[in-house]
């Protein structure tokens, strides 16, 4: 998982977290052997867990909540922001505090630069929300915004800038469909200073119209920003110069092996990440489409798959290298050890798919990779995760703590 600006912490314990419903489970990583090791250790949330962020040095996890979304239409909603403490001995965690409530569905949430508030997003209505956080790391009261912010069409995503000076809402909009015209998308940049924000500038080349983003990465350098379209399955690499970034890409490539896909809006790029060397990008492209067989919906096909790029030092340029077969359906979250040398992936929940029987089920899984010099990915072996009927794995993220 991606660390703030500030410094990196010693680490003690590299840990996978993973929810599944409201329930967040905690699994040991041997990153020599590409292994994880549940424990018995699960925390829960009030609702489903949507998202969550460590803070930079790997003593907190905070995590947003909710009951509501397109697979659920509960009668009443709810929605929360609650810290829990990472145990510098274990990586078992512990609620800190009592769980707050948000407005709305909350969709993604980070830190900023020194851990003192916590940036919370929310895709309809479109909004965002800061929290401040106490020094002893629990979350705490909200912090007053202006009225006027944009924030755009359906965000999907907040982070700050590497300077740690502006945060960025990356913004999908939406598919014209059903006669509804395309919303178009963008990147939203907000000036920030001690939790407030304040609009500064709008990236959407072509007005946002085809410009679908929904999330994004920087190198290490902050050089460039990478940009993964969910409505286009595109990566686009944008420049940084004094936390202004360009106003259109200075390139842009496909994710999918088959870019004319006849998956249409079922085929969607998800999670980018940048490699901790800063030479490679990993994006994920999800697709599931079903079909009904017999009363059953299965899977149609599409790419479920993790495109890894090489990155030029120079120019940013990136080339494609691989397309690594993700063994489930819907990788909606994938995270890199802090060595760079390994990558766990997962799947969301149980999916039917073909084979010479008519159909067959396959679970929910976190799938580990090795990563090699070259940044290109090793499939070492899956672990089967049971979603139950309703349940989603909706986020997993990797934390490394500090000692």
């Amino acid at each position: 998982m991606p660390a703030t600006p500030s410094s990196k912490p010693t680490a003690h314990k590299v840990a996978v977290y993973a929810s599944v419903g409201p329930a967040l489970h905690h699994y040991e990583v041997n990153v020599d052997t590409c292994s994880l090791q549940k424990t018995p250790a699960v925390v829960s949330a009030p609702d489903n867990i949507q998202y969550g962020w460590p803070d930079a040095a790997g003593a907190h996890l905070y995590v947003v909540s909710s009951n509501v979304s397109k697979y659920v239409s509960p009668s009443a909603s709810s929605h929360h922001r609650i810290a829990f403490r990472i145990q510098p001995d274990s990586a078992a965690l512990e609620p800190y505090g009592a769980p707050l409530p948000l407005p709305w569905r909350p969709v993604h949430v980070t830190l900023d630069a020194f851990g003192k508030h916590a940036i919370v997003v929310y895709p309809s209505p479109a909004r965002a929300t800061v929290h401040r956080i106490l020094e002893e790391g629990q979350i705490a009261d909200d912090v007053a915004q202006q009225d006027d912010l944009d924030t755009g069409v359906f965000p999907h995503q907040v982070r700050m800038m590497p300077s740690g000076k502006s945060v960025i809402i990356v913004t999908r909009g939406n598919n014209a469909e059903a006669g509804k015209p395309e919303d178009p998308g963008a990147l939203k940049v907000f000036s920030y200073r001690d939790g407030v924000l304040s609009n500064r500038a709008s990236i959407a080349p072509n007005g946002g119209y085809g410009f679908g983003p929904r999330h994004i990465d920087f190198d290490p350098s902050g050089r460039w920003l990478f940009a993964a379209l969910e409505r286009q399955n595109k990566l686009q690499v944008f420049s940084i110069n004094d936390d202004a970034i360009s106003a259109t890409p200075l390139f842009d490539r496909d994710t999918l092996a088959n870019p004319g896909n006849p998956m249409g809006h079922q085929q969607m790029v998800g999670t980018v990440h940048v490699h901790p060397s800063g030479r490679f990008v990993y994006v994920a492209n999800r697709c599931s489409a079903t079909t009904s067989i017999e009363g059953r919906n299965v899977a149609t096909g599409g790419e479920n798959s993790i495109s890894v790029f090489s990155v030029n030092p120079q120019s940013g340029e990136p080339t494609l290298i691989q397309h690594a077969d993700l063994h489930s359906i819907h990788v909606r979250t994938f995270a890199i050890d802090p060595s760079g040398r390994m990558l766990v992936a997962a799947s969301i929940s149980a999916m039917s798919v073909r084979d010479a029987s008519g159909a067959t089920t396959l679970p929910a899984r976190l799938t580990t990779y090795r990563i090699g010099s070259d940044g290109k990915l090793s499939f070492v072996t899956h672990y089967d995760v049971d979603t139950g009927p309703d349940r989603r794995m909706f986020w997993m993220g990797m934390v490394a703590s500090a000692r």
